[in-house]
């Protein structure tokens, strides 16, 4: 079954979510309005579902082969990185000053998860140099900016993030990788990094390390933890690439999923330092990585999206061609394909609800982010930065556990099959794994969002976005149609959840600190919810309108049936998880450490 981009869908969110139009009219994104953006769209999908999609499962039975400190990539990854390079697409996002294209994040996070459903494990290449472009653009000097960022922003150069290490994982403060100054403002690096995507391959001419160390004498803790660039080769004056730098990989990990993608053990100063060259001032590394880690977590959100559109697609046709069993109803004596008995058609819908929601949840964010930065209003700007971090840990947690329950029901449609390697939907489930651990586990994420974005401002933010809420609600009051009153009800009674539940937090977080952070997660899976089930219900409304004006009225029909499905059967889960929030926070830590 090949991969097809669902461009119906993302043109909907592009033009009613995201409000692309409006977008259009700010600085700098006057050429992309709907029009040019739906035909980039167009192609990026013409070119990954001929070129990428297919070395997706090929990738995956045979993967990166690693010998003599230099590792071989997939059969067909290098000529269709080269393609890739060559159409431009890395440099969809970045500043026009550096080769880029300077596309509104609303049509990149798009083209993304195009470029991701067709293949997790190579998309991961290009979303690791666009953490190493952001890196500069914050912190790199004009000479650095000079060096690396058109070749990183072609995709002739590819970039990697080196954060974790053997016995440092989300606690950056534990890291031992040091850096010694050489006097001249370079530095050499000693230390092993962890879990390093793409930190060696075939695919480019050299790689680009991003790493965080300690310099000698620095503080301890995060306070003293640095970032430095250390290219594979060493650049020259001229262009052409110099000596090789001290960084090798020593091996690459043997993984669950995305096991196409090399994730490799770097070794930094094995032969007398690895040679690098401090990003910004000392001391401010976690400050300038967590600028990269916000942007990965967003693009780490959308692969969730995108892998579950794979899977859900998979499902669709497995159970459109497979015959099993008489239907319930006895309106046919011989077998039926398997989409017409109930509960296929039950998780169908829920794969498809979910994923249509947390694209809209992407989306939404994405346009809040291209407002954030573009606006001419600087009020505006302050407003919408403040949506779009409040939505990150969501579109991040939510989207990236959605990908895990989309998957598992994608083998379940699947039945006996689905267990078999064969069929190739066991691969979406292996792969949606490292989707909720990667980049900020999804505790980490529910942290963010109670901490930082919750208890910092007194929940006000929270309030606000409740408040745009019910001014949906407001107009859904007006509606009289069954499918706006049942959405009316169910996203009332979640804005009150969540209403609720802020309110607790805020109130309970400085005096019970162990029993609010023990609903974090529960916290983040409410939020998005009600955040998914409000966009749902904007969907609707849209929707109407272009149904009682005969317009393609089969999707919209669609989007009706999808969102309300959401309403009835996913998001009364706030219910459940408003009493674990309220109530059940003492079970969580009753018990003794021994007892376990």
């Amino acid at each position: 079954m090949s991969f097809n981009a669902p461009l119906k869908d993302m043109l909907f969110n592009l033009q009613h979510i995201c409000d692309v139009q409006e977008l259009s009219t700010l600085p700098g994104f006057e050429e992309f309005g709907l029009e040019t953006s739906q035909m980039i769209l167009e192609e990026c999908a013409r070119f990954n579902e001929s070129v990428v999609a297919p070395l997706n499962a090929s990738g995956d039975k045979a993967p990166p082969v690693f010998a003599d400190r230099v590792v071989k990539t997939s059969v067909g990854f290098k000529e269709a990185y080269a393609q890739y390079t060559q159409g431009g697409w890395q440099s969809l996002q970045h500043p026009l000053e550096f080769g880029g294209q300077n596309l509104p994040k609303s049509v990149g996070a798009l083209c993304a998860e195009i470029l991701n459903s067709a293949n997790l494990s190579f998309a991961l290449c290009p979303l690791l140099t666009d953490g190493a472009i952001e890196a500069l653009l914050t912190a790199g000097s004009q000479a650095q900016k000079d060096t690396y960022l058109h070749r990183l922003v072609s995709g002739e150069w590819s970039g990697t993030m080196n954060l974790t290490e053997p016995q440092a994982g989300s606690d950056l403060s534990l890291i031992r990788t040091r850096a010694e100054p050489l006097g001249s403002g370079d530095y050499k690096l000693f230390g092993t990094k962890v879990y390093i995507t793409f930190g060696e391959h075939d695919m480019t001419r050299n790689i680009v390390h991003m790493v965080l160390a300690r310099v000698t004498g620095s503080p301890q803790g995060v306070k003293g933890i640095s970032l430095f660039l250390v290219p594979k080769f060493m650049p020259l004056d001229n262009g052409q690439l110099g000596e090789r730098n001290d960084v090798y990989c020593v091996s690459l990990e043997h993984k669950l999923g995305i096991k196409a993608s090399p994730t490799a053990v770097m070794q930094f100063g094995d032969h007398g330092g690895a040679k690098g060259f401090l990003v910004g001032e000392e001391n401010r590394g976690l400050e300038y990585m967590f600028i990269m880690m916000n942007a990965a977590r967003f693009s780490v959100g959308v692969q969730g999206v995108a892998l579950a559109e794979r899977a859900y697609q998979k499902a669709v046709s497995y159970a459109k061609d497979r015959l099993q069993s008489r239907p319930v109803d006895g309106s046919q004596k011989t077998a039926v394909a398997i989409i017409h008995h109930p509960d296929i058609k039950r998780m169908l819908m829920t794969m498809r609800a979910y994923t249509q929601g947390s694209r809209s949840l992407a989306a939404f964010a994405a346009g809040a982010f291209d407002r954030a930065h573009h606006h001419p209003k600087q009020e505006v700007r302050q407003a919408q930065l403040a949506l779009y971090e409040f939505l990150v840990p969501l579109v991040k947690g939510f989207s990236t556990e959605m990908s895990q329950w989309v998957s598992s029901m994608g083998v379940q449609v699947h039945g006996g099959m689905g267990f078999m390697e064969e069929t190739g939907v066991a691969q979406y489930y292996r792969d949606a794994k490292i989707l909720s651990i990667y980049e900020g586990t999804t505790a980490i994420q529910a942290n963010d969002l109670l901490g930082r974005k919750t208890l910092r401002d007194g929940g006000q933010f929270a309030i606000r976005l409740s408040q745009m809420m019910q001014e949906t609600l407001d107009v859904l009051e007006e509606q009289a149609l069954e499918d706006l009153v049942v959405m009316r009800v169910q996203l009332k009674s979640a804005k009150s959840h969540f209403d609720q539940c802020v309110k607790f937090m805020v109130e309970h977080a400085h005096t019970d600190p162990n029993g609010a952070y023990a609903g974090s997660v529960p916290y983040l899976m409410l939020a998005s919810l009600v955040v998914v089930g409000w966009l749902f219900a904007k969907s609707m409304l849209v929707s109407q309108a272009h149904i009682e004006q005969k317009a393609d009225e089969r999707f919209y029909l669609a989007k009706m049936k999808t969102a309300r499905f959401f309403a009835e059967h996913i998001l009364t889960q706030t219910q459940s998880l408003l009493q674990g929030i309220l109530s059940g926070s003492k079970s969580v830590i009753a018990l003794e450490l021994e007892d376990f």
